[in-house]
């Protein structure tokens, strides 16, 4: 039997953890197309998606860290990931320089996350096979 060719694979997450199963469910998207030989091109966050990229999420001791699961496997993977800088700015997720911009009192971007526009989601559009939207349910 002939074995399909490894795909590239861009994830938009637009719903935000503790709301949505759309960041759990990307997740474990991510792990099964990596352990089936599939790449991971990027992970861009759009909307309340860019909360999963917030240093201040707490969560309850008995609850699940999404940005920290989320974080650890990013950089295992050495995977970019991107927040949309229009929606993070609009819920309060900024890097060192748009806290300097804004002369904001702090950052709270968690790595690996980065901020960037909606041109490197053009540019994912582009250079990956497949872009899959993991977004809120009703």
């Amino acid at each position: 039997m002939t074995r399909s060719p490894a795909l590239s694979y861009t994830l938009v997450i637009s719903g935000a953890p503790y709301t949505s199963q759309a960041p759990q469910s990307a997740l474990a998207f991510a792990k099964a197309l990596i352990s089936g030989g599939h790449k991971l091109d990027r992970v861009f966050l759009y909307g309340d998606g860019v909360y999963l990229a917030s240093s201040l999420v707490t969560p309850p001791s008995d609850e699940v860290n999404w940005t920290q699961l989320w974080s650890e496997f990013l950089m295992q993977t050495r995977t970019p990931a991107v927040a949309c800088i229009a929606s993070a700015l609009r819920r309060g997720i900024l890097d060192s320089a748009e806290q300097t911009r804004y002369e904001q009192p702090a950052s709270n971007i968690a790595e690996p996350f980065e901020m960037a526009g909606l041109g490197d989601w053009v540019e994912a559009t582009m250079t990956s096979s497949r872009i899959l939207y993991f977004l809120p349910t009703d």
